[in-house]
């Protein structure tokens, strides 16, 4: 197996992504707040993701030694520069999680779920007893418990895999003319979202994409290192659709899960 073999077998899932009823059912200002009620504690798990890439691939123990892959190791610590500490629009040095939350305000979404799961945390409290205690779906909870269970593997090809696989450029660029559409017809201005992906999708760049899937070939040592990586992958997929789903249904029922 081989990492042209993963990106074809999971081909069709990322076109179930791709062409996903949501992006259609977002129509008004009420619907951004629904999906970002929801779509934010992705924003936020995506960050442990890659601080876990950070600690099986750079070295941050003492004494330091260079880790293994030079490469790999300058494309992880880039990815933490410009998702822990980018700019926002003035300039001022932000997380991107701290940037979509100031984007949620903007927009009138509730932050009172994900704002409670970060005290929780700070409270010494565990991931597990955070999210259960949410009142949001269960496809969100789901989706994030998926992302802790990668990461408790301790697997750097998996978790590698999931990050480059089943979490970088899902949102289609569309998402961003789409948003920009509500907003027109709209009293709320959304340039703080729109701020926000537009960010995303200039540093994820046609240079990351290629060291991603570096990363993930020099992390597959055999062929089960690569049937794990092609399989927690499709999962992460599937994950994703399944959240996107569950959104796509609550915008349904206009049902705002907080």
């Amino acid at each position: 197996m081989n990492i042209d073999h993963i990106i074809k077998e999971l081909e069709p899932l990322r076109q179930q992504l791709k062409t996903h009823a949501l992006y259609n059912d977002i129509k008004d200002i009420d619907d951004v707040r629904v999906f970002m009620q929801n779509h934010v504690f992705a924003v936020w798990d995506f960050m442990s993701l890659l601080k876990s890439l950070q600690l099986h691939l750079t070295t941050i123990s003492i004494p330091w030694m260079p880790s293994a892959n030079a490469k790999v190791r300058r494309f992880v610590n880039e990815i933490v520069l410009g998702e822990e500490s980018d700019v926002d629009q003035s300039g001022k040095s932000v997380s991107h999680f701290e940037m979509y939350l100031g984007a949620m305000q903007e927009a009138g979404a509730d932050t009172t779920q994900i704002d409670n799961l970060i005290l929780h945390l700070r409270n010494n409290g565990t991931v597990e007893e955070g999210i259960e205690s949410l009142s949001i779906i269960d496809e969100v909870k789901d989706f994030m418990k998926f992302t802790f269970e990668v990461i408790a593997t301790n697997k750097p090809h998996v978790i590698a895999a999931v990050f480059t696989f089943g979490r970088e450029d899902l949102i289609p660029d569309m998402f961003v003319e789409l948003v920009k559409s509500v907003a027109k017809g709209s009293e709320l201005k959304l340039e703080r979202l729109i701020y926000y992906l537009e960010r995303h999708i200039e540093l994820d760049g046609d240079e990351h994409g290629p060291l991603s899937l570096e990363m993930v070939s020099s992390l597959c040592e055999n062929e089960e290192d690569w049937e794990e990586a092609l399989q927690y992958s499709k999962q992460a997929l599937e994950r994703r659709i399944a959240l996107w789903t569950g959104v796509s249904n609550a915008l349904a029922s206009s049902a705002i899960p907080m």
